[in-house]
């Protein structure tokens, strides 16, 4: 879905240094968007080099309109007066980068003079630029270096990555079968100011309505589904009609949000009126194809955990719904592990996962199957997204995940293991303070930096617990977002 998205580079100058500096502009412009367009992500469309008030406004509303442009990339080869970016500035609605770089990596000894100077005075021009993007308050990302370099290449495409995350977020559908659990807090929230801000579009469908959908699902179509499950799992069960009942939930779920285009769901073991199982296997192998999920009725975790996806799109595929079920508090051995009693996206896996059936203990229904399989080793995040009444807040915390220290023979179901930081204790007490929920998203391919990235075009509160965080500067920084908060 996010390939068919582009990046529109305007880069800033004006008349005063005549037509031959201009065309010399254009061409480098051009030159650059296409070096730049065969390493990242998604591709950078040159589109003018901007003169006038009315260029600038001009291009600004084209791209707010174009379902393409993910967002704009501006860059100021000479001198650009800021003045005339502010119209088009603020009718802005797309996500902005400067890229405050220059066409020349050195300053030539033999050939510098004032021709050379008037041409290539991006450290001149950026700042400028600079000005009005801080005056007017805007949401936007500076990335500074030499536009060749692999480390500037990074951050532009980790960045298109946020910005393609933005996009999807506005257009997001979430279907919800059923309500939340009874009696959470934490999974409720204003449906309303969600959509306001993220652009989510969050709404119920009844139970009855799937279970009409999964009697009418074909033997045909389960048997395909079945080979698919057969190519990318082992089976560890011989009870093969309980797993071609998930295939049933599988394909009625993804026709019934296909057919509304969502991306994202959720579900509770709570209403299940008319099913025989809870979907297992059926909604991890949805999640495995981009598809958000959020267990009891978690609809912000849903579409987090798709928004994510769709961000690391090109990475490993490794985010996934999570939840932290219990503690290992040997000292010096401390870790989180993180599973669910069914739901955990195979994009985590470590190995090949395997299809297992056994009883659930909740629900009041039959034995499910679902993927059983460790997780991945390597650092990764786990995001919260809470409703505090007035605002969102984006808390983010940098884990460690390694191999399971435990074998956990008895334990069916997939499950993550993590050292959180700055350490488990500190940041639990950091997490618990900043009111994170138990439902996060995991990520592998997602980082900290594109969270604040995303929480800063989104306009809204972005929390980041790290290795350098205490409970007390974690307390004082929430306090200060709260005034910061009520007061905007």
């Amino acid at each position: 879905m996010s390939k068919k998205y582009e990046f529109w580079f305007v880069v800033g100058s004006q008349f005063l240094y005549g037509p031959e500096v201009l065309e010399t502009v254009a061409a480098r412009a051009a030159e650059m968007a296409e070096k730049l367009s065969a390493v990242l992500p998604y591709p950078i469309v040159y589109k003018v080099t901007a003169k006038t008030n009315a260029e600038i406004t001009s291009v600004v509303k084209e791209a707010n309109y174009d379902d393409k442009c993910a967002g704009i990339i501006t860059w100021c080869h000479t001198f650009s007066p800021s003045k005339m970016w502010i119209n088009g500035l603020n009718l802005l609605q797309k996500p902005y980068c400067h890229l405050a770089t220059q066409y020349n990596r050195e300053i030539p000894n033999d050939e510098i003079d004032m021709d050379f100077m008037n041409l290539n005075q991006a450290a001149h021009g950026d700042r400028e630029h600079g000005f009005i993007g801080a005056r007017l308050r805007l949401p936007r990302k500076i990335i500074a270096g030499y536009w060749q370099d692999e480390s500037v290449q990074k951050r532009l495409g980790d960045w298109m990555k946020v910005a393609v995350g933005v996009a999807f977020s506005r257009e997001l559908k979430v279907m919800r079968f059923g309500d939340n659990m009874r009696e959470v807090a934490v999974t409720e929230g204003d449906k309303v100011e969600v959509q306001t801000k993220l652009g989510w579009q969050v709404n119920t469908w009844p139970v009855g309505k799937l279970v009409d959908t999964m009697n009418a699902v074909t033997d045909a179509e389960i048997d395909a589904l079945m080979e698919v499950y057969r190519a990318v799992y082992d089976f560890a069960t011989d009870d093969i009609e309980t797993v071609r009942y998930q295939a049933r939930e599988e394909i009625a779920m993804k026709k019934m949000m296909d057919a509304e285009g969502c991306m994202a769901f959720s579900n509770t073991f709570q209403d299940l009126y008319g099913m025989k199982q809870l979907p297992g296997l059926a909604s991890q192998h949805l999640m495995a194809q981009g598809y958000g999920y959020g267990g009891e009725g978690d609809w912000k975790v849903s579409a987090m955990t798709a928004i994510m996806k769709a961000m690391g799109e090109g990475g490993n595929g490794a985010s996934a719904f999570m939840e932290d079920y219990t503690y290992h508090l040997v000292e010096g051995q401390e870790y989180s592990l993180g599973a669910h009693m069914l739901e955990v996206c195979p994009s985590v896996a470590a190995d090949r996962p395997r299809i297992e059936v056994h009883p659930l203990g909740i629900g009041d229904r039959e034995d499910p199957a679902r993927l059983v399989f460790e997780g991945k080793a390597g650092p990764a995040i786990v995001v919260s997204l809470i409703d505090m009444g007035g605002r969102l807040r984006l808390i983010c915390q940098d884990i460690e995940a390694v191999k399971p220290i435990l074998p956990m023979p008895n334990l069916p179901v997939a499950r993550v293991m993590w050292k959180a930081m700055p350490d488990l204790t500190t940041g639990v007490e950091c997490w618990i303070t900043a009111g994170g929920a138990h439902h996060t998203v995991l990520s592998y391919d997602v980082t900290a930096e594109q969270m604040r990235d995303w929480a800063r075009i989104m306009d809204i509160e972005f929390v980041h617990i790290t290795k350098d965080t205490t409970p007390e500067k974690l307390e004082h920084e929430l306090f200060l977002n709260d005034l910061a908060w009520k007061l905007k």
